[in-house]
């Protein structure tokens, strides 16, 4: 296949980016040729870099590649010698130092950086297969724009043919097609960073093996593909479906070890004030086909004087798996046109299990009111979701606890001004909803929806939908919306705790009545019986149901449990309900009530 000089180039540097990923950072690796520089640089204001890779010296002891071809594979020129890399065996390999000075032009302005390289020794050399590669370091000098110094970096068993054969610059028909060891035990030791204003520390990382299999796209395709992307605005449905299937076979190639990374501070000054900037820690969980792992983050926090601090104790985005949208793409024609992204969208849904985040602290000014500032915090958050049907999840979890907020002492939000005039000056809530759907019974089961306010109140309603079958969840949206007016309400069942909003509220509408809660409450529960009664006139249940209220709002009892059930089944319809908008005594007759007091 002949290439244009440009894809060449691309290809040159990408590979040996990907080659040396272990033992240098990407950007050593994106020299293909020395002081080559793009035709189209004196007409654009910005442009691509340009390399020029110096390597003085090179110690091969008893390799079977001679130094000038070492030279250029380390020069970026991996592909012309992709063969003798995939066949190298040598008792060591050692480049004391490899220089990557770089020229940028961006927006009229020349940028120049130097990266140095020392010590990279590659040990016990067979067959392509390396027992050890490590670096000495490496520096960074950016002159005004900044500079870095960074320690060293080793892996175990790097199998280089296995690598190359990755991404298909060798061939070699004995190889397997399945996955296979590419390094293991790999360490980057930290550094510090200083760049104008700002003055970083970076941690290490860490992960105990990468296993792959070849791709079943070249790289040679590949870089045709992202040259098409580069001058087409509007690509065509045969290369999105190509690029497309590119990214499934990606997400499909790779398993690993969980890595961690020791995360990094950051110092600095923005507009005349020092700010901070850290992270105290990110795991991420090992790959394997078709799951995009979790990753969890700790520490996170950012403080700038004078104004305030955002801090996060710990944040986890939970695994996805994509392994529905790669079958999806995978039995799709090869021109994916919008027809065929609108009538499958659903199917490319992946199915993502959530995120949660706890221990969140914000203290900052409130940028629509002068003088305020906004102040709260979160103990736990979390979204949990699972069982996906047709793209949706049919099982949902999500809760959280201690949201804590203070509150104005003014506000045009009426149900907070009302809490403000009860003389409330914070609130500490939380709230849990949880939900599943039985495909087996067809229903929907409301394990919880509750909200907890600390020393005011809790409410939780819980119950089950009948009804809900598979055409809940079609494809079809006339069909989902014609199956969702089909549900039915078989029994609901809401609990009430006070912790001491009744006595807050009571306290302030007894006030205006000249009178004090302890007076009142007994009229309020007896009026509020009463009500109950007429309303559940000619039902079994009245006098009980009026009973157990009477006894929670005059403060006998703290915990107050009404449960409907309907007496028919599959339950109550959307027109029951839409019949007793108007009319509540509707539903008297058609369903059984019951509360107790405690």
């Amino acid at each position: 296949m002949v290439f244009s000089t440009s894809i060449q180039r691309r290809l040159g540097l990408l590979a040996t980016a990907c080659l040396l990923s272990v033992a240098l950072p990407a950007t050593a690796a994106w020299a293909q040729k020395t002081k080559t520089k793009p035709a189209a640089e004196a007409a654009a204001p910005s442009v691509a870099p340009t390399f020029d890779v110096a390597i003085p010296d090179i110690m091969a002891v008893d390799s079977n590649v001679d130094d000038d071809t070492l030279r250029a594979i380390f020069s970026g020129g991996l592909v012309d010698n992709a063969d003798a890399l995939a066949g190298l065996t040598a008792t060591s390999i050692t480049i004391p130092a490899i220089t990557l000075d770089t020229t940028s032009t961006i927006e009229g302005v020349e940028h120049n950086s130097t990266v140095t390289f020392t010590d990279l020794v590659m040990s016990d050399v067979t067959d392509g297969n390396a027992a050890a590669v490590t670096l000495g370091g490496w520096t960074l000098d950016a002159g005004d724009d900044g500079s870095g110094e960074f320690g060293a970096i080793s892996a175990d068993n790097f199998n280089i043919a296995g690598m190359l054969g990755i991404y298909g610059l060798v061939a070699d028909p004995d190889a397997p097609a399945e996955m296979q060891t590419i390094y293991t035990d790999v360490t980057l030791e930290g550094g510090t960073f200083e760049a104008p204003d700002v003055s970083c520390t970076v941690g290490g990382m860490s992960v105990g093996e990468f296993k792959a299999r070849p791709l079943n796209t070249s790289f040679a395709e590949m870089m045709t593909l992202v040259q098409s992307l580069e001058t087409d605005d509007d690509p065509s449905p045969e290369t999105i479906g190509a690029l497309l299937r590119m990214y499934g076979d990606f997400f499909t190639a790779f398993e690993s070890s969980p890595a961690t990374f020791d995360g990094f501070e950051c110092t600095g000054e923005e507009d005349g004030k020092a700010i901070s900037f850290s992270i105290a820690g990110v795991t991420m969980d090992g790959m394997s086909p078709g799951i995009y792992p979790a990753i969890s983050m700790d520490g996170f926090d950012v403080t700038m004087e004078g104004d305030g601090t955002v801090q996060l104790g710990n944040m986890t985005i939970k695994q996805m798996d994509l392994s529905g949208p790669i079958a999806a793409i995978a039995a799709a024609p090869a021109a994916l046109d919008e027809p065929w992204f609108t009538a499958n969208a659903r199917a490319l849904i992946p199915a993502f299990e959530g995120f949660s985040f706890s221990d969140v602290v914000i203290d900052v000014p409130d940028p629509d009111a002068d003088g305020e500032r906004i102040a709260a915090s979160v103990g736990s958050f979390d979204v949990t979701l699972g069982s996906y049907f047709n793209g949706i999840p049919t099982d949902v979890l999500t809760s959280a606890s201690n949201i804590v907020v203070d509150l104005p002492e003014t506000t045009d939000d009426e149900q907070l001004q009302q809490l403000i005039d009860l003389g409330i000056t914070s609130i500490d809530t939380g709230f849990t909803l949880d939900a599943s759907w039985s495909e087996a019974e067809d229903t929907i089961s409301i394990d919880e929806i509750s909200l907890t306010g600390a020393d005011l109140a809790t409410v939780a309603l819980s119950g089950t939908l009948t009804n809900a079958g598979e055409a809940l969840f079609s494809l079809d949206e006339d069909e989902a919306l014609a199956a969702a007016m089909g549900l039915a309400v078989r029994g609901l069942k809401l609990n009430v705790s006070d912790a001491g909003l009744s006595d807050i509220i009571l306290a302030a509408v007894s006030a205006d009545q000249g009178s004090d809660a302890a007076t009142m409450r007994p009229v309020y529960a007896g009026l509020a019986e009463g009500t109950i009664i007429g309303m559940l006139a000619g039902a079994a249940e009245a006098q009980k149901v009026g009973s157990a209220i009477n006894s929670f709002i005059s403060g006998k009892a703290k915990n107050l449990t009404i449960e409907m059930t309907a007496k028919n089944a599959p339950g109550l319809s959307m027109i029951d309900f839409m019949a007793a908008e108007s009319d509540p005594t509707s539903l008297i007759g058609k369903v059984t009530i019951d509360a107790i007091a405690k």
